[in-house]
């Protein structure tokens, strides 16, 4: 991923902390549901309900964030807001998975304060290392580039979130989590310094000023619902459609692993068709992975081994290329150096309602359809299969019309 404009010293030293803001996501979106379900018995409807307040309360504060983070970057103050947001985030995660009440009120209490703690020690850490790449500038080449770096050592980082729980358990997670966070701090303190204009920082509602930002945000917001879905019902659709509970981290391990090896190959893609050209992309072999999904039933390893490696390389077209084009966006408006955090903000917000809206309606839904975690009858197993694999196709193809309407076929 290095090239003469991006050294592979400084995508090092930039991109590590993205390891570990993507090792506490994927239990916090994939693991947390289940792991409260099964193992203390909440209700889906009581649990998604949770969710969608807390990860939308997340999503209400998330562009203060990216306001206060234009405010920060480039001044002594990280210096200790970056430790004290990684020691809560740690401690956060850390109480969620090892909660010690059982009583199922007090439990969801417990469970809503811990999601709260977490959600926004999460958040100021990711709006902060977003802008601060923004902020190295550059051109569309060299801001993928930075972009692939940071989310090349995410989907490491997702990969061994996907192992360790099955594998060592949570507690382990946890320590890791730490050791991760610390050596991410380290070697940011290394990483080439973001632009900071003397400019006051923009205000937070410029951004909705900017009609292309708008554009670009429909058609992220559209798609980022159709991977929050089956993101979300995941662990549901290997246990009871597939039948292969024993298959979790490999299914999960080889989902991530994909897009790790597929940053490279989408960097050659975008090279030869653009970015906007190349996400659409990425839109329509997702389409084809789900698709075939819908097909599988039990015991399907093979087939949905395969749906996970092709709907991985999708990912990678997912992370390397939206928040690349948004830099785009920002350098066109003319706010570079001093509104990328509010920028980010707004975009981590439509990130995370997508991800309430997944939580707080298709668990809700699905219970009301008849399903429930172990059961297998057939009209809860085509509920699990149409919410999984058919709406995410439905939402996708939406997405890639949009892409191709304001950004291709009007660029």
């Amino acid at each position: 991923m290095a090239s003469p404009e991006l050294a592979s010293r400084d995508g090092l030293s930039y991109g590590a902390l993205g390891l570990a803001l993507a090792f506490v996501a994927l239990p916090l979106y994939v693991h947390l549901p289940a792991h409260y379900a099964t193992r203390f018995g909440l209700p889906l409807a009581s649990l998604g309900l949770l969710l969608l307040a807390a990860r939308a309360l997340d999503a209400v504060v998330d562009p203060w964030i990216g306001r206060l983070c234009d405010r920060a970057l480039g001044r002594r103050a990280l210096a200790w807001q970056l430790p004290a947001a990684a020691l809560l985030l740690v401690l956060g995660f850390t109480g969620l998975f090892f909660p010690p009440l059982r009583e199922p009120t007090a439990l969801l209490a417990w469970a809503g304060g811990g999601l709260v703690l977490t959600y926004l020690a999460y958040s100021w850490l990711t709006v902060l290392h977003q802008a601060w790449g923004a902020r190295l500038g550059g051109s569309p080449a060299r801001q993928t580039r930075v972009v692939a770096w940071r989310e090349g050592f995410a989907l490491v980082g997702v990969v061994s979130a996907s192992l360790l729980p099955s594998l060592f358990g949570f507690g382990i997670t946890a320590l890791v989590l730490a050791v991760a966070l610390a050596v991410g701090l380290a070697l940011l303190s290394a990483a080439p310094r973001p632009q900071t204009s003397d400019d006051a920082p923009a205000p937070l509602a410029l951004a909705w000023r900017v009609p292309e930002f708008r554009r670009l945000l429909t058609v992220f917001l559209l798609n980022g619902i159709a991977a929050a879905v089956p993101a979300t019902l995941l662990l549901f659709f290997i246990d009871d459609r597939l039948r292969l509970p024993e298959s979790q981290g490999l299914f999960l391990a080889s989902y991530f692993v994909a897009a790790v090896a597929s940053l490279p190959v989408w960097l050659r893609v975008i090279a030869r068709l653009g970015q906007p050209r190349a996400w659409a992309l990425g839109m329509a072999l997702a389409v084809a992975a789900f698709a075939w999904a819908a097909a599988l039933g039990a015991g399907d390893r093979l087939g949905f081994l395969a749906v996970c490696i092709a709907s991985g390389a999708a990912l990678g077209a997912d992370l390397a290329i939206p928040g690349a084009l948004l830099t785009g966006v920002i350098q066109r408006a003319g706010l570079a150096g001093r509104a990328e955090g509010a920028f980010f903000g707004w975009w981590n917000a439509a990130n995370k309602l997508n991800l309430a809206l997944a939580a707080g309606l298709a668990l809700p839904l699905l219970q009301a359809l008849g399903y429930a975690p172990g059961q297998r009858d057939p009209q809860a197993l085509q509920a699990l299969t149409i919410a999984y694999c058919l709406l995410p196709c439905a939402l996708k193809l939406g997405a890639a019309a949009l892409l191709y309407r304001h950004f291709i076929a009007t660029p």
